[in-house]
């Protein structure tokens, strides 16, 4: 099993012991051991090979066995007896956005719901507003959680996506003959979700030998179709795997073909038809067939006179006609972060000593880091009161004489149900910055769910913007906001708009970035860290960026550790 897929059967166990009423603690260490394991960046067979689990904050002496069980027999009885002693179903009704594992089990005690099918049956027949406690609003919000689980149903996150694809061409590169591998389609184009993971390999000759090792990876539970140049499987995490093989001469072309958009290369196909050539998986040519040869994408694109086009920009959102100009932007990289803030630590709900954070930080080379825990009112979250911000403060002061790499300190700071901060004027003036995020009362209408939002932008101590629409993908749609309204109010005050890296947020939206760019608003990349391996997580967050046509200049953490402070100091005066 690789790690998303152990990571995912944590979560489930949890779950199952939701559902049975299990003592809390021991619910929370399951939770907390799917995310430190898919947070570690540490490769997990040889930490199972060298008996080094528990050097995971958060993984324990008796997560770490099961964990190995797992890995090495590839099943767990603890597991399977918990599977058994529930309806099979019932553990997809929790997943159900309003549905609880309470809810779970009194709508199994009560009207019988064991599964989705029954579950949605019964709401649609009104039986469940006429359950105790439940009401017509439940009902309602039931339909709508099972219609977006449908919608989002063969969906997967683009880290779990990564983590198939990083595996997939860790193994195949090791069969001889494979002269080039790349993932393809939405992963490549870094969409925040995919559905599947494509695989392309050049090759010339080694093809049957190539096929055989990809549909016999570990963690392959079904073989879905398996030929000379294509093969597909399915994961133990639910994620397809198709496999295509082509010669090397054939690679760039069908590289550029499988990693999309389908309306991409529908306007780069009508490009070379308006150019008397013809573009497809094969090969462009000329009239008669002629190949036209190109050793990699980039002398396609310039064979079609355009200036190279990013994986992130093919959605044919002008990408062809801005590369035709050559006046595609000079996009983001990872390497041009210089520091990260949104960082959590034990103070508040982060799994890591605070002191262990920062130093993760400076260990990864960046200058500045910014620790940012919750605020008093997430007590969900440890967050702080009064009396332990001060105590936090000087101890950070005392951090900064140790380390080398620079700590801002900062908070993020609830925006309460009446667009107030959580923290007065007098407590947020003490901080070098402050992130205003929502995290309650998500149902609120539109326009007072606005109101909300921009009278905090307002507060002159805020200075960034967390996850703004509250959205966690596949998990819980964005909650009620005009949208235009909170940029325009984030570029009139200069607070940047956060760029939240975790893999179920990545927000905001990429499609939104063109135009808030053009509003004046700028951006901050944050990794949202609640462990180290988080820290290591911004890079999707630059994806993203990218995917927004986002350059280094509209991001404020791409500036040295002089400019942002000064930035900073400028926003508050």
């Amino acid at each position: 099993m690789d790690k998303a897929e152990v990571a995912s059967i944590l979560d489930e166990i949890a779950g199952l012991m939701e559902l049975k009423g299990e003592n809390p603690f021991k619910i929370r260490a399951y939770q907390n051991g799917a995310r430190a394991l898919m947070a570690s960046t540490e490769d997990l067979n040889l930490l199972v090979k060298e008996n080094r689990l528990t050097e995971i904050k958060g993984i324990g002496k008796g997560l770490s066995e099961n964990i190995t069980t797992l890995m090495t027999t590839g099943k767990l009885p603890f597991y399977e007896e918990l599977r058994k002693a529930l309806p099979p179903g019932l553990t997809e009704l929790i997943r159900i956005q309003g549905v609880g594992p309470k809810k779970a089990v009194v709508l199994f005690e009560k009207l019988g719901v064991k599964d989705l099918p029954s579950l949605e049956k019964a709401a649609k027949e009104g039986k469940i507003a006429k359950l105790k406690g439940f009401g017509q609003s439940t009902q309602d919000n039931i339909l709508k959680g099972i219609a977006f689980h449908g919608e989002h149903a063969q969906q997967h996150l683009l880290e779990e996506a990564q983590e198939t694809a990083r595996l997939i061409i860790e193994e195949l590169e090791k069969v001889p003959g494979v002269k080039r591998i790349s993932a393809c389609g939405s992963l490549r184009r870094q969409k925040e979700v995919v559905r599947d993971v494509d695989i392309l390999v050049a090759s010339n000759g080694a093809t049957a030998k190539i096929m055989e090792r990809f549909v016999h990876l570990p963690s392959v539970t079904r073989i879905l179709g398996q030929g000379e140049t294509k093969s597909s499987v399915l994961f133990h995490s639910g994620i397809q795997a198709d496999l295509r093989v082509v010669t090397d001469a054939q690679f760039p072309f069908a590289l550029h073909y499988f990693t999309g958009s389908k309306e991409h290369n529908i306007a780069m196909r009508q490009r070379a038809i308006s150019r008397q050539m013809k573009l497809s998986e094969y090969g462009l040519f000329k009239k008669g067939e002629v190949l036209v040869p190109c050793r990699d994408e980039k002398e396609l694109f310039a064979k079609l006179d355009l200036q190279y086009i990013p994986p992130e920009l093919r959605e044919d959102r002008g990408e062809v006609a801005a590369a035709e100009k050559k006046a595609l932007p000079e996009l983001i990289e990872t390497k041009d972060i210089k520091g990260v803030f949104h960082v959590h630590s034990t103070w508040s709900d982060g799994t890591v000593e605070l002191e262990e954070m920062i130093l993760e930080a400076q260990k990864m080379g960046l200058e500045y880091v910014g620790i940012s825990d919750h605020s008093q009112i997430a007590g969900y979250a440890g967050g702080l009161s009064i009396d332990r911000v001060k105590e936090q403060g000087k101890v950070i002061d005392a951090l900064r004489k140790k380390f080398k790499i620079h700590i801002f300190w900062g908070s993020e700071c609830d925006i309460l149900k009446d667009g107030r901060m959580d923290y007065p004027d007098d407590v947020l003036k003490n901080y070098d910055f402050v992130i205003a995020s929502v995290h309650s009362f998500f149902k609120m209408p539109e326009a007072e769910m606005t109101a909300r939002v921009v009278k905090a932008l307002k507060n002159k101590y805020v200075t960034i913007l967390g996850h703004m629409t509250g959205r966690l993908l596949l998990k819980r749609e964005p909650y009620a906001l005009n949208v235009e309204e909170i940029l325009k109010a984030a570029a009139g005050e200069n607070v940047a708009v956060e760029i939240n890296a975790l893999p179920d947020r990545m927000e905001i939206d990429w499609r939104l970035m063109p135009h808030a760019k053009k509003l004046g608003v700028q951006f901050c990349i944050n990794p949202d860290a609640h462990s180290k391996g988080d820290l290591h997580g911004y890079p999707r967050g630059v994806g993203l960026a990218r995917k927004g046509w986002l350059t280094k200049a509209d991001v404020i953490n791409t500036l040295p550790l002089d400019k942002i402070t000064s930035w900073l100091k400028t926003h508050r005066s």
